[in-house]
């Protein structure tokens, strides 16, 4: 396989500059798959706090640079959706979060914000023992005792903490649920639903979503993502 990734080809969700050069960082084994941006594109070409790949591998190794809490070992480490990128060292906390266009993006967060993420139920099953293994979007699994199987759906959100993953707090994709659209011409645009709609046959469900009083979109069940008010209220005051 290629070691390298064309600026032209990367996917739509990194963001980088498309034209400036033929090509780029690629993307590493890890969590997220492809749409997983490497944390050095972020240092470098987002956040600008190092000028070159060089200064981006020694920040790291010195374990300046974590995410979700853990420091990060290799600069193509791919960085996903609602993960925490912290460089402490700079008393500096961010939270991926889509952007218009589907564009990933770095929300300043407080400190105390950094603590826990975001995760979107993709899967669920039971392992041995009678327990439920929740499977996260970007590759988390979490165990839950028999008694709370019933309790965690697909398309709900949990945030669970970033050093022990505990669940904190439970969200259920549901009819008055607050959600971002994460993906589609909506990406980044923030609402509550109105209405599920149930599509036959084998296509997604679809979904209609209300910004404010007057503004709605629809979209694909797919490309809503159900929040916490609070991961929208997070930025710092700096």
């Amino acid at each position: 396989m290629t070691r390298h990734q064309k600026r032209l080809s990367a996917p739509r969700t990194w963001p980088i500059e498309r034209k400036t050069q033929t090509f780029t960082v690629k993307a590493g084994a890890g969590p997220h798959g492809e749409a997983g941006v490497p944390v050095v594109i972020l240092l470098r070409d987002v956040l600008g706090v190092v000028d070159t790949r060089r200064e981006a591998r020694y920040a790291i190794g010195t374990g300046g640079v974590q995410i979700n809490g853990a420091p990060v070992r290799r600069d193509d480490r791919p960085v996903g959706l609602f993960d925490i990128l912290s460089i402490p060292d700079r008393d500096e906390y961010y939270r991926v979060f889509p952007d218009e266009g589907g564009r990933l993006a770095l929300t300043p967060i407080d400190p105390a914000a950094a603590t826990s993420r975001l995760g979107r139920i993709v899967g669920k099953q039971t392992v041995d023992g009678g327990a439920t293994q929740l499977a996260l979007h970007d590759g988390t699994t979490l165990r839950v005792p028999p008694a709370e199987t019933a309790t965690y759906h697909t398309k709900d959100s949990v945030i669970i903490t970033t050093d022990t993953r505990e669940i904190e707090a439970h969200f259920p994709y549901e009819e008055g649920a607050l959600v971002t659209a994460v993906d589609g011409q909506h990406a980044g645009e923030i609402g509550e639903i109105e209405t599920i709609t149930v599509t036959a046959g084998s296509g997604p469900n679809t979904v209609r979503v209300a910004v404010d009083a007057d503004t709605h979109f629809e979209t694909i069940e797919p490309y809503v993502v159900v929040i916490d008010e609070q991961f929208t209220e997070g930025d710092t005051d700096e």
